[in-house]
C-alpha cells in the first residue's frame, strides 16, 4: 500500500509551545534517499536506505510569524543554508528511517518551540539559617582552638 499524502505530514503532538499541536504539510518536507552503510547484510549495497530530510522553517506556512521567530533562533544550531537537515540511517528499512528523521524533527520543534523557562527569583536566607551557620562556625572555631597547644601564663 503506497503512502498516503496526509501519512507523510509530520505531525509534532502538543507541548509547552504548542498548545494545539503542529502539522507541518508535506510538501514543505523535502527527503533525499542514498546508501547508508552499517546493517543490511546482502542488501546493504543495493538499497537506498538512509533518508535526509530538509525542512525550511522561514518558509513554512504551519507556523505563525512568533513561532517562526523562536523556531529559527532555536534551531539555528541546525541550519545549513537556512534548512534544517536530519539525517537517519540507523535501521535496514527506508520506511523505518523516514519515519526515525522525522521524530527526530518533531523533536527538535519541540524543544525549539517552547518557551524560554522563568527567570530565577533570588531569595535571601531565612535568619533561623544565618544563626545556625554562625553558631556552626562558632562550634567548629572551639573545636579547632582546643587542638592548639596550651600557652603559658605567667
Amino acid at each position: 500500500m503506497a503512502p498516503q499524502p496526509a501519512d507523510l505530514d509530520l505531525v509534532v503532538a502538543p507541548c509547552p509551545g504548542l498548545r494545539h499541536g503542529l502539522v507541518v504539510p508535506a510538501a514543505e518536507l523535502e527527503e533525499r534517499f542514498s546508501r547508508a552503510g552499517g546493517p543490511g547484510g546482502q542488501g546493504v549495497n543495493t538499497t537506498d536506505s538512509r533518508v535526509e530530510l530538509w525542512w525550511d522553517p522561514a518558509a513554512s506556512t504551519a507556523l505563525t510569524e512568533a513561532q517562526r521567530d523562536r523556531a529559527t533562533a532555536g534551531l539555528a544550531a541546525y541550519l545549513i543554508g537556512g534548512k534544517v537537515r536530519i539525517v537517519a540511517a540507523e535501521h535496514r528499512s527506508q520506511r523505518r528511517n523516514r519515519k526515525a528523521a522525522r521524530e527526530r524533527l518533531a523533536e527538535l520543534l519541540r524543544e525549539a518551540l517552547a518557551p524560554p523557562p522563568p527567570a530565577r527569583r533570588p531569595t535571601r536566607p531565612t535568619r533561623g539559617s544565618q544563626r545556625r551557620r554562625l553558631e556552626a562556625k562558632g562550634r567548629r572555631s572551639e573545636l579547632k582552638a582546643g587542638r592548639s597547644r596550651p600557652q603559658n601564663n605567667e
